[in-house]
């Protein structure tokens, strides 16, 4: 058996391949070894049903998950596995590098994340190349759900949303001050705390305020994560993530107006990506 999984901050989709054929898929928290260490890893990864029962025949493990851009941190991952999997083969890569090969459709192109944080590469088919660094939501996550999140926050707390939207806001949340405060200062998970916001911008998506703020921040992204790649205009650009998908036709125009070509928008990767890897590990068997 095969266990192929994609991870972000917020949710991590697992699938278990048997003789080229789905056996199990299944949804668990996200992983993230920045915040998780290798117990808690192990544990998430230990709530998927075959995993708890059936460890010992599960061969391969392929887990792409954001904050493994480094050595370091894939180890952390690794080190999870081997405790839930001891007898399977690990491989650990980023987040961004199964978004490159869910939407690789057999040309270059760049490809995009769009979810809790945001990233981007250019693949070729063998080698994924970055060129802005992924500097997670304290720093950037442009365009990503956290971003959009903080900005959000940011303009209740100074009392600068428009007012039908001030008090939409209340009355959804009831949140003080002092609980955004401590759930984004003394919290662990700080960037899905303020990606989870996105509920209420989706809900009111087709606000000028909200148009206006989304407009800016996927332009921000594009000029930062897409037109920094020289050939930008020449290859496509596809985007993987639930803030892509959700909020596609705002993204497209904000594309369309710095002449980038939008490919595929998949809102949940794991299908293609599972379908990706059976082609390469059934050819060569």
């Amino acid at each position: 058996m095969i266990l192929i999984g994609i991870s972000g901050s917020t949710k991590c989709d697992w699938q278990i391949i048997e003789n080229g054929n789905l056996k199990e898929s299944v949804s668990t928290s996200g992983i993230n070894p920045f915040f998780h260490d290798e117990n808690e890893i192990a544990e998430t990864i230990q709530t998927i049903p075959l995993v708890s029962t059936q460890a010992s025949d599960i061969e391969v493990v392929y887990i792409y998950s954001a904050g493994c851009g480094s050595k370091s941190r894939q180890a952390v991952v690794k080190r999870a596995l081997a405790q839930a999997m001891p007898r399977a083969h690990h491989y650990v890569n980023h987040d961004i590098v199964a978004s490159a090969l869910a939407t690789y459709e057999g040309v270059p192109s760049i490809s995009c994340i769009l979810g809790t944080g945001s990233n981007s590469c250019y693949f070729d088919g063998d080698i994924v190349r970055q060129e802005t660094p992924c500097l997670d939501y304290i720093l950037g996550d442009e365009g990503g759900g956290s971003y959009f999140g903080k900005k959000l926050l940011n303009a209740y707390l100074y009392k600068t949303l428009p007012p039908h939207l001030q008090k939409s806001f209340e009355e959804t949340y009831q949140l003080t001050k002092n609980d955004i405060l401590e759930n984004v200062y003394m919290k662990p998970y700080a960037n899905v705390y303020l990606a989870s916001f996105m509920k209420f911008i989706e809900t009111h998506k087709e606000d000028p305020y909200f148009v206006e703020m989304l407009t800016k921040g996927f332009s921000k992204f594009m000029d930062l994560y897409v037109t920094t790649f020289s050939n930008h205009r020449k290859v496509k650009t596809n985007f993987t993530g639930a803030i892509s998908y959700i909020f596609q036709d705002i993204l497209k125009e904000v594309a369309a107006s710095k002449k980038i070509s939008v490919g595929k928008i998949i809102k949940e990767p794991i299908d293609d990506l599972v379908s990706y890897h059976i082609n390469k590990h059934y050819q060569k068997s």
